[in-house]
């Protein structure tokens, strides 16, 4: 059986650990009418706000840069402003269109072939300039901007939920998306992650924000930039470590970089994906809330793209961040002085299991009150479609202080639910049993429970780290050699389901508000009798292979080209509509020689990404 564990560990492949503090919350009050664009357009009223007059950034003397969380947000009037991407195949490029509603009616605008190259947000949209005190300019610069990222309400009378998704996928086998910002909402402009840092020395400056004159044109938006105040100021480690007196000020940490995970000795990696929800806790929670596992290393894939805001330590290389961080969590957690040396942690603020952010749930969902009475049968119901993503995040890595000497093919594979039905699996153990018994569930249109079956069983896995239930055979990785049919590697994987990515949203019954979406909540304990599982329509559970006995061992192989099998259900277990879509492959090509072993990625059609 292999593992999810990567806590405690370094490779060959490192990425820079970066966390982004939280947004500046939006009021109602700084929202003014929806300005009328010089040429009407159908569709929602857009506008650019400052939710402040000024921000204060901090810039770090250990890693100087400043990261640009001016407090700029578009607002949506008059109507939900919504778009809807998808791509035919890895073959075919992403196509975008605006969805506009008007009461019972829906109205489809196509926009312009190429104006996005993946489902991480509209390229460009933002442009910023900043002046000196003396006038000068000594930036100018361009942003993306996810309409999904981290918002609020700007009047009361607004819808209580905003019905789109919390982030903007950035899996690169992504096959469709839903952004939107609801009608009385804002989102917030800032690009995060993916927004590098930026030299300023401590000082003040005027920023100033517009959206780029295509967007304006394309969705008849208002030519009124926003002006921000920026005060700059330059901050050192040194000397900040908790309990000295020294801790970070909750009213001016506006895009102060988090240097939790770099600092902190505890090797945390820290969200990729918070530039789509604009606030990450400084650290992640080491390993499941509440078990006390060593905290991970950065993985060697890239940001996987999260389904819900969640950790999901051990299920894709990052933890998706959670949205904008409540001003009365971030007020105590200063008070108490947990913005010392390692910076904001989410834990400090008394997260615990099925706890993300220190403020709201991702409910794992509750296994019926006992296993099912009676014979098990399949009806003929909607049922969940399982399919793979090609293999990404793929490198080589060593053996680590366990198996020195041994060079390992590590990467990420995801399985999705394409639907129409979400896969529910619950487990039940008798007393005193170590396994527990899987069913899997059917429902009808309206939602009622209409039949079951036997699916094999659950097991846990008591490593730090992990310390979850496994639900075994529900997907195998093998290394085919250049024929695609002959394996020369293979391992079974055992692994609890949650949804982390956000694969396609567009498809039938696809659930943009998924529960279970982290390990604490979705995976049990050590002492549960019984446990549920799901993986709802739309989303996918990242894992990712990166260490001995999980990984390829690809020591002695001859040098060469091979594929990665990705094989959701490889024993046909689960009951699915279609089992001839459950295999993906992704070439690789094998050199150097032992102990220095290299891999080349092709791109797989149109998706040059690893």
């Amino acid at each position: 059986m292999m593992t999810r564990s990567q806590q405690g560990r370094t490779n060959r492949l490192t990425r820079p650990s970066i966390a982004i503090a939280a947004a500046v919350a939006v009021t109602a009050g700084v929202v003014a009418a929806a300005p009328d664009a010089k040429t009407a357009q159908p569709g929602p009223k857009l506008s650019l706000i400052a939710a402040s007059a000024s921000v204060t950034l901090d810039s770090w003397k250990e890693d100087p840069g400043v990261y640009l969380d001016l407090g700029t947000y578009l607002t949506s009037e008059n109507g939900a402003f919504e778009l809807k991407l998808t791509r035919k195949s890895y073959k075919d490029p992403v196509v975008a269109a605006q969805i506009i509603r008007d009461g019972k009616k829906t109205q489809t605008k196509a926009l312009p072939a190429g104006l996005v190259k993946d489902f991480s947000g509209l390229p460009d949209f933002a442009q910023i300039s900043v002046i000196d005190a003396a006038g000068k300019s000594v930036l100018e610069k361009t942003e993306a901007f996810c309409p999904n990222n981290a918002s609020g309400r700007v009047r009361p009378d607004a819808p209580a939920n905003s019905k789109y998704p919390q982030s903007c996928p950035v899996n690169p086998f992504t096959l469709g998306s839903v952004w939107g910002v609801e009608s009385g909402w804002a989102a917030n402009t800032y690009a995060g992650y993916y927004s590098d840092a930026v030299q300023l020395p401590a000082g003040t400056y005027t920023a100033k924000i517009s959206v780029t004159k295509k967007y304006r044109d394309l969705f008849g938006i208002e030519n009124k930039p926003q002006s921000v105040k920026v005060t700059v100021r330059e901050r050192s480690w040194e000397g900040e470590g908790g309990g000295e007196g020294a801790s970070a000020s909750s009213e001016s940490s506006a895009g102060a970089p988090s240097k939790a995970a770099a600092k902190s000795g505890h090797g945390a990696s820290a969200s990729e994906h918070a530039g789509h929800a604009a606030a990450a806790p400084a650290a992640a929670p080491s390993g499941h809330a509440g078990h006390g596992a060593p905290a991970r290393t950065d993985a060697p894939a890239a940001a996987t793209t999260g389904a819900g805001s969640t950790f999901n330590v051990g299920h894709g290389p990052y933890p998706p961040a959670p949205p904008a961080l409540p001003w009365a969590l971030k007020k105590q957690a200063t008070e108490k002085g947990a913005l010392g040396r390692q910076g904001f942690s989410a834990a400090a603020v008394g997260d615990r299991t099925g706890q993300t952010d220190g403020s709201r749930q991702a409910p794992g969902v509750q296994p019926n009150a006992k296993r099912p009475a009676g014979k098990a049968t399949v009806p003929d119901v909607p049922k969940p479609d399982l399919r793979s993503l090609p293999a990404y995040g793929i490198t080589v890595s060593d053996g680590y202080e366990d198996v020195p000497g041994k060079d390992y093919l590590a990467f990420s594979a995801n399985v999705w639910n394409a639907g129409p039905a979400k896969l529910v699996v619950d487990g039940f153990r008798s007393p005193g049993k170590e396994l527990m018994d899987a069913y899997q569930y059917f429902y009808d249109a309206d939602g009622k429970q209409v039949g079951y079956t036997p699916t094999g069983t659950m097991e846990w896995d008591p490593r730090p780290g992990h310390e979850h239930w496994h639900f075994t055979d529900f997907a195998s990785y093998r290394l085919l050699k250049a024929d695609q049919k002959e394996t020369v590697r293979s391992g079974k994987e055992a692994f609890c389901l949650a949804n982390t990515d956000a694969v396609d949203y567009t498809v039938k019954n696809a659930n943009w508000h998924p529960d279970n979406t982290d390990l604490s909540t979705a995976c049990g304990q050590e002492n549960s009798i019984s446990v549920r599982e799901v993986l709802d329509v739309g989303s996918g559970d990242t894992y990712t292979q990166d260490l001995p006995g999980q990984s390829f061992d690809i020591t002695d192989l001859p040098n060469g080209t091979y594929y990665i099998q990705v094989l959701a259900n490889p024993e046909n277990r689960l009951k699915e509509t279609n089992h001839d879509n459950n295999s993906a492959l992704r070439k690789v090509v094998l050199g150097g020689k032992k102990g220095a072993r290299t891999v080349k990625v092709p791109a797989h059609h149109l998706v040059d990404a690893n």
